[in-house]
């Protein structure tokens, strides 16, 4: 199982696992998270923005080009920025820690 750090727009810090290949905003969801995902995964929306640790962040496969215009589109937006639905959970991310806007 990977590990997963979820911190709050409150500061509180939950923990959650999930199987190699899992979408981060599967994992999310299950956890209660406040992550819509309204398009499904689908490239449409950005309703599950997270903000992935600086620490972390290299850890992660580039994001596409489609992914990078949709964030250009959420206002909170850092450098460190993604989609859950676009991040598959591998070893190399267990203890991947990621802060859900509020």
């Amino acid at each position: 199982m990977i590990r997963v750090r979820f911190v709050g727009a409150d500061g509180v810090v939950r923990e959650a696992f999930g199987i190699e290949g899992a979408r981060l905003l599967d994992v999310a969801q299950a956890d209660g998270q406040p992550l819509e995902g309204t398009c499904n995964g689908d490239m449409a929306c950005a309703t599950c923005h997270v903000v992935v640790a600086a620490d972390d962040a290299g850890r992660l496969p580039p994001p596409r080009e489609e992914e990078e215009d949709l964030l250009d589109l959420v206002p909170a937006a850092t450098r460190t920025s993604r989609l859950a639905c676009q991040i598959r959970l591998s070893a190399a991310l267990d203890g991947l820690t990621v802060t859900v806007p509020g």
